[in-house]
């Protein structure tokens, strides 16, 4: 059967390190797909930082047209804010009752995993395909028996915050974004 990862984000802007991990991921894992899932709100973010929703989705769109295993997904715009991932996890498993949906995540976020809502629940219930970052480490996990499956992907260090802020110091951000995403932005004056 085949299985589908959930690649969640804001996606403030989509760049090259979102593109290269779905890709690594789609030709190195038993992954068949992955959904870009857009997130309107995410409880660890501002909100007051982050771009229109849908100028966000168009982004990850823009991105996903060139790639038939990649796919944008607004799922969580019609779900309550803010949004969660355990209920987004049980809304899909909900409408798509054949698919099989696995998690992929940074390897920061698997250290704060401890801290989402009812991620018992999501260990229990969903692989999590980890790839690896570069960041300040906890000694532990506390994540009990979680199907985790750690991808040997390689390490971006390109983050929407350093595009956002190189576009604000008029710095060259070009080669971050793939072209479609960088005229995108340009020609609205996005993040200026």
């Amino acid at each position: 059967m085949q299985k589908t990862g959930l690649f969640f984000g804001s996606f403030n802007p989509i760049h090259i390190g979102h593109l290269i991990i779905a890709n690594h991921l789609i030709e190195y894992s038993d992954l068949s797909e992955i959904w870009f899932v857009v997130s309107p709100h995410n409880p660890f973010k501002e909100k007051n930082t982050l771009l229109d929703d849908n100028q966000r989705l168009q982004m990850v769109r823009l991105v996903c047209e060139k790639y038939p295993k990649l796919k944008a997904s607004n799922i969580e715009f019609s779900l309550p804010k803010p949004s969660y991932t355990i209920d987004t996890m049980t809304y899909l498993h909900e409408k798509y009752p054949t698919k099989i949906f696995a998690l992929i995540m940074g390897e920061d976020n698997l250290h704060s995993l401890h801290k989402w809502k009812n991620h018992e629940k999501l260990v229990e219930n969903y692989p999590i395909y980890v790839y690896p970052r570069i960041f300040e480490k906890s000694n532990e996990i506390k994540i009990g028996n979680a199907k985790i499956i750690k991808i040997d992907s390689p390490i971006i260090e390109i983050s929407s915050t350093l595009v956002r802020k190189m576009i604000k110091e008029k710095k060259n951000f070009k080669p971050l974004l793939t072209k479609e995403v960088f005229d995108y932005i340009d020609g609205s004056n996005l993040y200026q």
